[in-house]
């Protein structure tokens, strides 16, 4: 499954073996910058309709509520275009194609940040046939995913990670109001960050990006992927060029196929990479994840600079260099963020290393030995790409055919591509030969002459009685006739039935009285706090389940409602936690989609910020599942928050009024990385043990800090989500509150 931007891209993918293709729209898709426009659709799924590709499209975005009729109407014109599947994220929106458009096909995006089985259910209940699964699991947790539903699952294989749990990013809203859930991504993952401990800053040597991740690379797991259940592997890249989907696509269609794809992984290394790495899908190792050196695509590392002479550079070269190669002088250790690195096209190079440049395209001055030395361009790939993005017609698609030839009857063959088949036949009956009848070797011989077809001759079986003459001219004309009829009968879709879709919610009755205030608290000082207040309610988010009993206890004592906030995310094998949160017996601040599902008739269930309800039929649609009140998505403006609960009744919407608020919740652990040795949670540097426990090794406080030019940011890390003893599966950071 290939991405593609726009038409080179989306050719480049079908030529390079695609099985399907998703692109966006210009419009309701979370790569806002590329797509097609809405006029353009019929003519995008035709062409990958004749090449037998599947296309889906993403409309993969939150929708705001005066965005809503027109969403209607664009996914209506999805639906009459023939789309093979569309792929969403809003739960109200995910509604609307289900009554628009029964019979379209819909897939959950990975921003819906579906982590376990409840979760595919409830997505399955509300009518999806696919799930994108997020791209923090492994894959032996997917193989257990997979075992316990019947849903398609598909995974991202390839390409750039986000350090956040799609869906669950806000930093971009929080520091710059472009949402990500919205499209606009202004990646300040990708940015440079200073990490402070106990208020000092913690030396870090060529490491400041600190939540930067490498790019995804799974081909080596492609036969495990498949063993574990996955239906569809997604390449990631909507916003790459088209040499770079030919080449991932190429790479993954030869995995796919069963075909070597020894020495694949330098080509996909240099046409775009930060690093390349199975991370997740092989299980959490915090220390690869994050190299922390580098933002930006890197390409093949050739070496490191030995010196520096008045005119050239002598590189210690470990991979072989030539004239016009693009390097790159990466001076992480010692070079501030801010400044420009050098570069430029290779001039010459010698067998010693010696590389020189055009004048003036180098300040040596700004080289020192020591420096790595990538290669970030190679014209040599663009010969490799230049089949599959210069308009040749290079992947064929293979045609079965089977002819019946009688004396006395019309030729007649049954041309089949997948699951179309098509019949041509002679217009009069076969006569006796006088001498030699149709043979296998003579039918082959023509009905293979497909030429710049979209075709090539599979398997032909030939079933003859009598001794029947066919002329060349006959099985020619036969053959013409099939591919004018395979081409328009794969072209071709069956129209899409429009339903009605009632866009507005009737309200509940209001109910009387001042609106109630609800403290959330983290530690037990906080909670000694909030109960001198005697708020509406207190809501615990601890950590750490074996801190949470006590302050339950203790708010309890006191007569006031206590609530407990569930984890953002769940993974298979945690299932414990969520019988933990049933079993309370107290109200739940529930947080993820998954336990929405597995918490199914169980009463006092609020829906919290991340369930991403930014419309009222997205209100609605989680309020229709059991939820006793619904928090908007942060995306949400305060006159969008207040039009929200006047459409679905004020009384059902809980809005958060001050809070740090959430930018990453991630599953890589900044702490793990950049502060001890450890791979994973069974070694904290934080000292918590497997078992949730202190081992006499004191918390340490750490912040990281935007390295800006302009302004600094500052962002507490909430260290937890340990696998087992803990109320959260990741990382939180948070930002200082009141910031925007």
């Amino acid at each position: 499954m290939s991405p593609a931007g726009y038409w080179p891209q989306l050719r480049a993918a079908i030529e390079a073996g695609a099985d399907s293709v998703y692109f966006g729209l210009k419009h309701f898709t979370a790569r806002a910058k590329v797509g097609f426009s809405l006029e353009e659709l019929p003519e995008v799924m035709r062409t990958l309709h004749e090449r037998g590709v599947r296309g889906y499209v993403t409309f993969n975005t939150l929708v705001f509520e005066h965005e809503l009729a027109e969403a209607k109407r664009v996914l209506a014109a999805i639906a009459s275009a023939g789309v093979d599947a569309v792929i969403i994220q809003d739960v109200g929106v995910l509604r609307m194609v289900r009554e628009l458009a029964p019979d379209l096909e819909v897939h959950a995006s990975t921003q819906m940040s579906i982590t376990n089985v409840e979760g595919v259910r409830l997505a399955q209940r509300l009518g999806v046939r696919r799930v994108t699964l997020a791209r923090e699991l492994s894959i032996e947790e997917i193989a257990k995913i997979k075992a316990a539903t019947d849903c398609e699952l598909e995974i991202f294989v390839h390409g750039a990670l986000c350090v956040a749990y799609s869906g669950q990013c806000f930093s971009s809203e929080a520091w710059g109001g472009r949402s990500a859930n919205r499209g606009k991504c202004a990646q300040t993952c990708r940015l440079p960050y200073e990490l402070l401990v106990d208020g000092a800053v913690e030396p870090l040597g060529d490491a400041r990006y600190l939540l930067s991740p490498g790019d995804l690379y799974s081909l080596d797991h492609v036969a495990a992927m498949a063993a574990a259940g996955v239906s569809a592997f997604k390449i990631e890249g909507r916003y790459k060029d088209a040499e770079y989907v030919a080449l991932t696509t190429r790479a993954y269609r030869m995995a796919v196929d069963g075909e070597s794809v020894a020495g694949q992984k330098p080509l996909l290394e240099q046409v775009y990479s930060r690093g390349l790495g199975a991370h997740f899908l092989s299980g959490t190792n915090h220390q690869t994840v994050v190299s922390g050196r580098s933002p930006r695509h890197r390409g093949v590392r050739l070496g490191t600079v030995s010196r520096v002479l008045g005119e050239s550079v002598v590189v210690d070269l470990k991979v072989p260099c030539k004239p016009g190669d693009g390097v790159v002088f990466d001076a992480a250790d010692w070079r501030s963020p801010q400044e420009r690195e050098e570069g430029g096209n290779v001039y010459g190079v010698s067998h010693q290393g010696e590389m020189s440049f055009a004048n003036g395209a180098i300040d040596y001055s700004r080289i020192r030995p020591g420096d790595w030395v990538w290669r970030t361009h190679d014209h040599d790939l663009e010969k490799q790409a230049r089949p599959y993005t210069q308009g040749s017609l290079v992947h064929k698609q293979r045609v079965d055919v089977v002819v019946e030839a009688r004396v006395g009857a019309p030729l007649r063959a049954v041309w089949t591509v997948g699951a179309v088949s098509v019949t041509v036949a002679s217009p009069v009956a076969l006569v006796a030969a006088q001498s030699r009848g149709l043979t296998l070797e003579a039918a082959r011989e023509q009905f293979e002459r497909l030429g710049t077809t979209a075709y090539e001759l599979g398997t032909l079986e030939l079933t003859v009685e009598g001794v029947p003459f066919v002329p060349v001219s006959l099985l020619n004309t036969l053959r013409r006739e099939a591919v004018e009829q395979l081409q328009q009968r794969q072209a071709e879709r069956p129209a899409t039935v429009i339903g009605e879709v009632r866009l507005t919610v009737t309200p509940r009755a209001a109910v009387d009285g001042p609106p109630q205030l609800h403290l959330l608290v983290r530690t037990p000082e906080q909670l000694e706090a909030a109960i001198a207040l005697a708020p509406a309610s207190i809501t615990l988010d601890y950590l750490d389940l074996y801190g949470l009993r006590p302050s339950l206890d203790r708010v309890l004592a006191t007569g006031l409602t206590v609530r407990v906030a569930t984890p953002r995310v769940l993974k298979p094998g945690e299932e414990k936690m969520a019988d933990f949160m049933r079993n309370l017996g107290v109200p739940l601040l529930v947080r993820s989609a998954g336990l929405v599902e597995s918490l199914q008739g169980r009463a006092n269930m609020i829906g919290d910020f991340s369930l991403n309800a930014a419309n009222s039929l997205t209100a609605a649609a989680f309020l229709e599942m059991g939820l006793e009140r619904i928090t908007p998505t942060h995306d949400l403006n305060a006159e969008q928050v207040a039009d929200l609960a006047r459409r679905v009744g004020p009384e059902l919407i809980e809005a958060i009024a001050y809070q740090h608020l959430p930018v990453f919740h991630t599953e890589h652990c900044v702490f793990c990385r950049f502060l001890s040795t450890g791979t994973s949670y069974i070694r904290w540097p934080c000292g918590i043990s497997r078992g949730g426990r202190i081992r006499g090794w004191r918390m340490r406080v750490a912040e990281i800090r935007f390295l800006g030019r302009r302004r600094r940011r500052r962002a507490r890390i909430w260290a937890g989500g340990g696998r087992r003893g803990f109320a959260t599966s990741g990382w939180s950071l948070r930002t200082r509150p009141g910031r925007r």
